[in-house]
Protein backbone atom coordinates (compact mmCIF):
# COMPACT_ATOMS: atom_id res chain seq x y z
CA UNK A 1 0.00 0.00 0.00
CA UNK A 2 1.34 3.39 -1.03
CA UNK A 3 1.12 6.43 1.19
CA UNK A 4 -0.69 8.77 0.67
CA UNK A 5 -3.43 6.15 0.32
CA UNK A 6 -5.93 7.51 -2.20
CA UNK A 7 -7.86 4.57 -3.68
CA UNK A 8 -9.88 4.98 -6.84
CA UNK A 9 -13.27 3.30 -7.07
CA UNK A 10 -16.09 3.83 -9.59
CA UNK A 11 -13.88 6.33 -11.37
CA UNK A 12 -13.60 8.49 -8.24
CA UNK A 13 -10.47 9.12 -6.17
CA UNK A 14 -11.56 8.81 -2.55
CA UNK A 15 -10.16 11.06 0.17
CA UNK A 16 -9.68 8.45 2.91
CA UNK A 17 -8.55 11.06 5.42
CA UNK A 18 -11.76 13.05 5.00
CA UNK A 19 -13.89 9.89 5.14
CA UNK A 20 -12.24 8.77 8.37
CA UNK A 21 -12.56 12.27 9.81
CA UNK A 22 -16.33 12.15 9.36
CA UNK A 23 -16.37 8.55 10.60
CA UNK A 24 -14.52 9.68 13.74
CA UNK A 25 -17.31 12.16 14.57
CA UNK A 26 -20.10 9.69 13.80
CA UNK A 27 -18.63 6.66 15.60
CA UNK A 28 -17.42 8.76 18.53
CA UNK A 29 -20.89 10.25 19.00
CA UNK A 30 -22.59 6.86 18.71
CA UNK A 31 -20.19 5.52 21.35
CA UNK A 32 -21.05 8.47 23.57
CA UNK A 33 -24.78 7.69 23.25
CA UNK A 34 -24.06 4.05 24.09
CA UNK A 35 -22.14 4.99 27.24
CA UNK A 36 -24.76 7.55 28.24
CA UNK A 37 -27.50 4.93 27.97
CA UNK A 38 -25.61 2.63 30.35
CA UNK A 39 -24.53 5.32 32.80
CA UNK A 40 -26.34 6.95 35.70
CA UNK A 41 -25.94 10.51 34.55
CA UNK A 42 -26.70 13.08 37.26
CA UNK A 43 -26.91 15.86 34.68
CA UNK A 44 -30.33 16.40 33.12
CA UNK A 45 -30.82 15.77 29.39
CA UNK A 46 -31.53 19.46 28.80
CA UNK A 47 -28.33 20.57 30.52
CA UNK A 48 -26.34 17.82 28.83
CA UNK A 49 -27.57 19.08 25.45
CA UNK A 50 -26.54 22.64 26.36
CA UNK A 51 -23.10 21.32 27.33
CA UNK A 52 -22.75 19.49 24.01
CA UNK A 53 -23.71 22.64 22.09
CA UNK A 54 -21.11 24.62 24.06
CA UNK A 55 -18.51 21.95 23.32
CA UNK A 56 -19.30 21.95 19.58
CA UNK A 57 -19.05 25.72 19.18
CA UNK A 58 -15.98 25.95 21.40
CA UNK A 59 -14.27 23.13 19.51
CA UNK A 60 -15.09 24.70 16.14
CA UNK A 61 -13.65 28.11 16.93
CA UNK A 62 -10.77 26.75 19.01
CA UNK A 63 -9.64 24.35 16.30
CA UNK A 64 -9.70 27.12 13.65
CA UNK A 65 -7.94 29.74 15.77
CA UNK A 66 -5.10 27.44 16.85
CA UNK A 67 -4.92 25.95 13.34
CA UNK A 68 -4.33 29.44 11.96
CA UNK A 69 -1.79 30.35 14.66
CA UNK A 70 0.31 27.30 13.78
CA UNK A 71 1.44 29.18 10.65
CA UNK A 72 0.03 32.73 10.66
CA UNK A 73 1.60 33.91 7.42
CA UNK A 74 -0.33 36.32 5.22
CA UNK A 75 1.20 37.01 1.80
CA UNK A 76 -1.93 37.99 -0.09
CA UNK A 77 -5.43 38.29 1.32
CA UNK A 78 -7.65 36.70 -1.33
CA UNK A 79 -10.41 34.10 -1.65
CA UNK A 80 -7.91 31.22 -1.74
CA UNK A 81 -6.31 32.41 1.51
CA UNK A 82 -9.72 32.74 3.18
CA UNK A 83 -10.59 29.16 2.17
CA UNK A 84 -7.26 27.93 3.55
CA UNK A 85 -7.93 29.84 6.78
CA UNK A 86 -11.38 28.27 7.16
CA UNK A 87 -9.92 24.82 6.49
CA UNK A 88 -7.08 25.21 9.02
CA UNK A 89 -7.87 23.21 12.14
CA UNK A 90 -6.22 21.17 14.86
CA UNK A 91 -7.55 18.69 17.40
CA UNK A 92 -5.62 20.44 20.17
CA UNK A 93 -7.44 23.70 19.60
CA UNK A 94 -10.69 21.75 19.32
CA UNK A 95 -10.17 20.05 22.68
CA UNK A 96 -9.20 23.18 24.57
CA UNK A 97 -11.81 25.30 22.79
CA UNK A 98 -14.41 22.65 23.57
CA UNK A 99 -13.35 22.74 27.22
CA UNK A 100 -13.83 26.51 27.35
CA UNK A 101 -17.15 26.21 25.51
CA UNK A 102 -18.39 23.63 28.03
CA UNK A 103 -17.35 25.74 31.01
CA UNK A 104 -19.11 28.79 29.58
CA UNK A 105 -22.25 26.77 28.86
CA UNK A 106 -22.25 25.29 32.38
CA UNK A 107 -21.80 28.74 33.88
CA UNK A 108 -24.73 30.04 31.82
CA UNK A 109 -27.13 27.22 32.79
CA UNK A 110 -25.85 27.00 36.38
CA UNK A 111 -24.65 23.39 36.13
CA UNK A 112 -22.01 22.57 38.76
CA UNK A 113 -21.49 18.84 38.24
CA UNK A 114 -18.48 17.61 36.26
CA UNK A 115 -19.49 16.62 32.75
CA UNK A 116 -16.32 15.52 30.98
CA UNK A 117 -15.95 11.87 31.96
CA UNK A 118 -18.79 10.70 29.72
CA UNK A 119 -17.06 12.28 26.72
CA UNK A 120 -13.54 10.99 27.43
CA UNK A 121 -13.50 7.55 25.82
CA UNK A 122 -15.59 8.63 22.79
CA UNK A 123 -13.10 11.48 22.25
CA UNK A 124 -10.16 9.07 22.43
CA UNK A 125 -11.87 6.71 19.96
CA UNK A 126 -12.59 9.59 17.61
CA UNK A 127 -8.99 10.83 17.71
CA UNK A 128 -7.67 7.33 17.01
CA UNK A 129 -9.90 6.96 13.95
CA UNK A 130 -8.93 10.43 12.78
CA UNK A 131 -5.23 9.72 13.23
CA UNK A 132 -5.53 6.59 11.09
CA UNK A 133 -6.75 8.92 8.38
CA UNK A 134 -3.86 11.31 9.05
CA UNK A 135 -1.36 8.47 8.71
CA UNK A 136 -2.90 7.29 5.42
CA UNK A 137 -2.79 10.89 4.13
CA UNK A 138 1.00 10.92 4.58
CA UNK A 139 2.61 14.29 3.94
CA UNK A 140 -0.67 15.72 2.65
CA UNK A 141 -1.54 16.39 6.30
CA UNK A 142 0.81 18.16 8.73
CA UNK A 143 0.90 15.25 11.17
CA UNK A 144 4.20 13.87 9.90
CA UNK A 145 7.53 14.18 11.66
CA UNK A 146 11.03 15.33 10.88
CA UNK A 147 13.36 13.40 8.63
CA UNK A 148 15.16 10.64 10.53
CA UNK A 149 17.59 7.77 9.99
CA UNK A 150 16.00 5.90 12.90
CA UNK A 151 14.52 2.43 12.36
CA UNK A 152 11.07 3.91 13.05
CA UNK A 153 11.33 6.22 10.05
CA UNK A 154 8.84 5.71 7.22
CA UNK A 155 8.34 7.09 3.73
CA UNK A 156 5.09 9.03 4.08
CA UNK A 157 4.89 10.07 0.46
CA UNK A 158 7.76 12.47 -0.21
CA UNK A 159 10.54 9.87 -0.58
CA UNK A 160 12.10 10.73 2.81
CA UNK A 161 12.11 8.67 5.99
CA UNK A 162 10.15 10.56 8.62
CA UNK A 163 8.82 9.96 12.11
CA UNK A 164 5.27 8.55 11.74
CA UNK A 165 3.82 10.76 14.47
CA UNK A 166 0.25 9.70 13.75
CA UNK A 167 1.16 6.09 14.58
CA UNK A 168 2.95 7.21 17.77
CA UNK A 169 -0.18 9.06 18.81
CA UNK A 170 -2.46 6.11 18.07
CA UNK A 171 -0.28 3.84 20.21
CA UNK A 172 -0.17 6.39 23.03
CA UNK A 173 -3.95 6.85 22.99
CA UNK A 174 -4.59 3.11 23.10
CA UNK A 175 -2.31 2.81 26.15
CA UNK A 176 -3.92 5.86 27.77
CA UNK A 177 -7.40 4.41 27.14
CA UNK A 178 -6.38 1.18 28.88
CA UNK A 179 -4.91 2.91 31.94
CA UNK A 180 -7.79 5.38 32.28
CA UNK A 181 -10.24 2.47 32.15
CA UNK A 182 -8.24 0.63 34.81
CA UNK A 183 -8.09 3.78 36.96
CA UNK A 184 -11.85 4.30 36.64
CA UNK A 185 -12.61 0.73 37.71
CA UNK A 186 -10.05 0.68 40.51
CA UNK A 187 -11.31 3.94 42.03
CA UNK A 188 -14.93 3.04 41.21
CA UNK A 189 -15.49 6.51 39.82
CA UNK A 190 -18.90 7.56 38.57
CA UNK A 191 -19.24 9.51 35.33
CA UNK A 192 -19.62 12.84 37.14
CA UNK A 193 -16.31 12.71 39.03
CA UNK A 194 -14.50 14.68 36.32
CA UNK A 195 -11.20 12.92 37.07
CA UNK A 196 -11.11 10.73 33.96
CA UNK A 197 -11.46 13.69 31.60
CA UNK A 198 -8.99 15.80 33.56
CA UNK A 199 -6.39 13.03 33.52
CA UNK A 200 -6.96 12.50 29.81
CA UNK A 201 -6.38 16.18 29.07
CA UNK A 202 -3.29 16.37 31.26
CA UNK A 203 -1.58 13.30 29.83
CA UNK A 204 -2.60 13.92 26.22
CA UNK A 205 -1.47 17.54 26.23
CA UNK A 206 1.75 16.54 27.98
CA UNK A 207 2.36 13.92 25.28
CA UNK A 208 1.67 16.44 22.52
CA UNK A 209 4.02 18.97 24.09
CA UNK A 210 6.97 16.57 23.74
CA UNK A 211 5.96 15.04 20.40
CA UNK A 212 5.91 18.53 18.88
CA UNK A 213 9.71 18.56 19.03
CA UNK A 214 9.64 15.83 16.36
CA UNK A 215 7.52 17.92 13.97
CA UNK A 216 9.15 20.15 11.32
CA UNK A 217 7.44 23.30 12.62
CA UNK A 218 8.39 26.50 10.83
CA UNK A 219 6.65 29.03 13.10
CA UNK A 220 8.26 29.10 16.54
CA UNK A 221 8.31 31.63 19.38
CA UNK A 222 11.31 31.22 21.70
CA UNK A 223 11.80 27.72 20.30
CA UNK A 224 8.27 26.49 20.97
CA UNK A 225 5.32 26.02 18.62
CA UNK A 226 1.79 27.36 19.07
CA UNK A 227 0.61 23.86 20.06
CA UNK A 228 3.26 23.69 22.79
CA UNK A 229 2.13 27.01 24.26
CA UNK A 230 -1.42 25.69 24.21
CA UNK A 231 -0.21 22.57 26.05
CA UNK A 232 1.41 24.75 28.71
CA UNK A 233 -1.81 26.75 29.04
CA UNK A 234 -3.82 23.54 29.49
CA UNK A 235 -1.43 22.23 32.15
CA UNK A 236 -1.68 25.55 34.00
CA UNK A 237 -5.47 25.28 33.79
CA UNK A 238 -5.31 21.86 35.47
CA UNK A 239 -2.56 22.77 37.93
CA UNK A 240 -4.70 21.89 40.97
CA UNK A 241 -5.39 18.40 39.64
CA UNK A 242 -1.70 17.91 38.85
CA UNK A 243 -0.70 19.03 42.35
CA UNK A 244 -3.19 16.66 43.97
CA UNK A 245 -1.92 13.82 41.79
CA UNK A 246 1.74 14.52 42.69
CA UNK A 247 0.99 14.83 46.41
CA UNK A 248 -0.88 11.51 46.31
CA UNK A 249 2.34 9.80 45.20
Amino acid sequence: MDIPFEPEMFGIQWNIHLILEYAAFFIGFRYYLYLKKKAKDQISSTNRLSIIIGAVFGAFFGSRIIGFLEAPYVNTFNLNYVLQLLNAKTIMGGLFGGLIGVELAKCYIGERKSSGDLFTFPIILGIIIGRIGCFLAGTNEFTYGKVTNSFVGMDLGDGLRRYPLALFEILFLMILWFFLGQYQRKKQLDINSGLIFKNFMIFYFLFRFFIEFLKPNTFLIFGLSTIQYLCILCLIYYHKTIRRFLYAY
